[in-house]
């Protein structure tokens, strides 16, 4: 089945799906409902139109965390609020915004559909509106699109054997072993709360499983045919 690999690497990145009102939260990596947001921008999908986001709902996704990042919390001030049922005006209210720093992760999306993935392969080359890595403000330091990165290789093979993406610092060693996030078929591992089941407009997500594992550092890419 054809899987489709791109890179989501920045100073910042924010994966929330439980945030509400003055406080954004972050998951450790992407979750599914951000990454069909980057896609959908990508290809001009306005967040309205379920028609065409529904078809990236059933790409099967895998993560795979080649620089964890560290997280960091931001506080921030905003002056003059009023509540939602305005019968308040707070003249100060702090909020918090919750990131990650330096990651860098390798996504993998499987479908039968390959049309599918090539549109997308081709709109993250030239995207009809900017992409971010969760917040608008929080912009990628590389491409997302990876070249050669559509192929015709299952999910598992191709981000388990994809070369690393991140960079080696000199304080650092290689890792010996990556993170790797697979959505679960037979309904173990941990519940995730970020499957859209609605256009983004009207924001209703359903659950999905996620299993994680640790895999061998990656030695070299394996052969793929575009």
């Amino acid at each position: 089945m054809p899987t489709l690999l791109i890179r989501l690497v920045g100073p910042m990145q924010s994966w929330g799906t439980t945030s509400r009102f003055d406080q954004r939260d972050t998951g450790k990596e992407p979750s599914k409902s951000g990454v069909i947001g980057l896609l959908a921008a990508a290809l001009g999908i306005d967040r309205e139109n379920w028609t065409e986001l529904e078809p990236l709902t059933k790409i099967t996704m895998a993560v795979r965390h080649d620089r964890p990042g560290s997280p960091k919390r931001d506080y921030q001030t905003a002056q003059h609020i009023i509540s939602a049922d305005h019968s308040k005006r707070h003249e100060t209210a702090v909020t918090f915004r919750d990131y990650l720093a330096d990651a860098a992760f390798l996504v993998g999306l499987e479908s039968k559909n390959r049309s599918l993935l090539e549109r997308i392969q081709s709109s993250l080359l030239n995207p009809v509106w900017p992409l971010a890595l969760g917040r608008k403000s929080y912009v990628p330091s590389e491409s997302i699109w990876i070249e050669c990165g559509l192929h015709d290789a299952p999910l598992r093979k191709s981000i388990t054997q994809w070369p690393w993406i991140s960079a080696l610092r000199k304080w650092e060693e290689l890792p010996e072993k990556l993170l790797v996030s697979f959505e679960s078929e037979d309904g173990s591992g941990v519940l995730k709360m970020d499957q859209p089941l609605s256009s983004f407009a009207e924001r209703r997500f359903g659950a999905r499983f996620v299993r994680s594992e640790w895999i061998p550092f990656p030695k070299e890419a394996i052969h793929v045919s575009a």
